[in-house]
């Protein structure tokens, strides 16, 4: 066991002045136990604790750390600007950079406007598509997460669609009445869905690829049914490329499925590591935004300097396809490599990209309805062996988990022996 004592007395500490001692909810290890680790310090590949204990990071701050922590090249660049102010709450020559490096580079994106947090990006694409149609219908789907503004926690039922349940104690079904949930991977729901309310719909969102709660990668079919179906009833479609954008390519989950969504949203790796946002698509559409249109939206720390030239900088780095191409070869040799080992245990890797799931079980959903539940009980319950092994997983089994350019191969190879060989041990007493 690894010994945990000053991550324990700072969290006691935190819970007397911070919900939870903590400032997000997963943070705190209610799923899968233990002490949650307190880091003091991140670099290449690894993590480290105020303990003093390393671990292999399998987290990546929950996916924008594409190079690994504290990369040089986006550390000088975000130096460089703290020499030169924190903010200003005016326009940079960066946010332009960053702008045409995205428009140049993602074939659906004309005009795109940053903005503070994943969260941000998308509340403010839906606005404006809502200005944009005229319409005030949102259809999202069971599985996927587009952050916590309070018209998009709505909950699943069980029937076909749900309308406006909220999934969160706070939001009033007035808010959400106008908010729709279908499941994944039912081209029958969605067919059904679209011949009643496609003339009301103002916009359809997904995730890219669905990799909130779990990673259930779609058919290229239904996504596409999706396109042709919202094209066709005039309503707008969204890809949420939060995670997915840069992550998979510079065409993200758009480019992989092949079709050209209305509006993208963006976060994580376009920050490089720093908080940001975004959100892009048609000029027709964008166009609407204030000040020239009559959709509203605004932030003080829109295009933050910081953020904005780390970004850039990672995604400079990104440009030539070389560290793409390695990161995909590495995550499939990983996800073979553990697959191939746990295949008499029921145990399956999702993989894509850069992006892998652990699976416990034997085959990979689509829907958020396949994922089995004692699958994510058995991931609970190795979540602390992982850790004192000296390899971090998030701390829920229903996230996703990312490499990056800091992880190579034979630290891969290592990690997945060694996660290998803990399911293993605990298998048996899971039948």
């Amino acid at each position: 066991m690894l010994k945990t004592d000053k991550s324990k007395e700072i969290i006691r500490k935190a819970e007397l002045v911070t919900p939870g001692g903590v400032n997000s909810p997963v943070r705190a290890f209610q799923s899968v136990g233990g002490t949650p680790r307190i880091i003091k310090k991140g670099e290449g590949a690894y993590i480290t604790d105020v303990d003093d204990n390393s671990y292999i990071d399998f987290s990546s701050s929950w996916g924008p750390l594409i190079l690994g922590h504290a990369d040089k090249d986006v550390v000088k660049a975000v130096q460089d600007q703290c020499e030169d102010g924190m903010t200003y709450g005016t326009s940079t020559e960066h946010e332009l950079n960053l702008a045409q490096f995205i428009v140049d580079n993602v074939e659906p994106v004309e005009k795109i406007r940053f903005v503070s947090s994943g969260t941000e990006a998308v509340m403010s694409a839906i606005r404006l598509a809502r200005g944009f149609t005229g319409r005030d219908l949102i259809l999202k789907f069971d599985g996927c997460y587009h952050g916590h503004s309070d018209h998009l926690l709505v909950a699943a039922g069980s029937g076909l669609a749900t309308f406006g349940t909220p999934s969160s104690a706070g939001v009033p079904e007035s808010i959400t009445s106008q908010t729709a949930v279908l499941p994944l991977d039912d081209e029958e729901a969605l067919e059904t869905f679209f011949a009643e309310h496609g003339d009301k719909l103002a916009a359809v969102i997904i995730e890219g690829i669905p990799a909130n709660n779990g990673l259930l990668i779609q058919r290229h079919d239904y996504i596409r049914l999706i396109r042709a179906l919202s094209e066709k009833h005039g309503a707008l479609l969204i890809f949420d490329e939060v995670i997915t954008g840069f992550r998979l390519g510079f065409g993200g989950a758009a480019a992989y499925y092949g079709i050209t969504p209305d509006l993208l949203t963006y976060g994580k790796i376009i920050g490089g590591g720093m908080p940001v946002g975004a959100f892009g698509g048609r000029a027709d559409i964008m166009d609407m935004l204030s000040p020239l249109g009559p959709v509203y939206q605004a932030g003080t720390l829109s295009g933050n300097p910081l953020a904005i030239v780390a970004g850039y900088t990672t995604l400079k780095k990104l440009e030539d396809g070389t560290i793409y191409k390695k990161l995909e070869e590495n995550n499939r040799r990983f996800v073979t490599d553990i697959t191939e080992q746990l295949r008499d245990c029921k145990v399956n890797i999702a993989g894509v990209a850069s992006i892998f799931w652990l699976v416990f079980q034997p085959e990979l959903p689509r829907s958020a309805s396949a994922i089995n539940n004692a699958g994510i009980t058995h991931y609970n319950r190795i979540h602390e062996k992982v850790l004192n092994r000296g390899i971090y997983f998030p701390p829920s089994g229903y996230e996703v988990c990312f490499i990056s350019a800091a992880h190579p191969e034979n630290m891969l190879s290592n990690a997945a022996n060694t996660l290998a060989g803990i399911i293993r041990q605990e298998a048996h007493s899971w039948h």
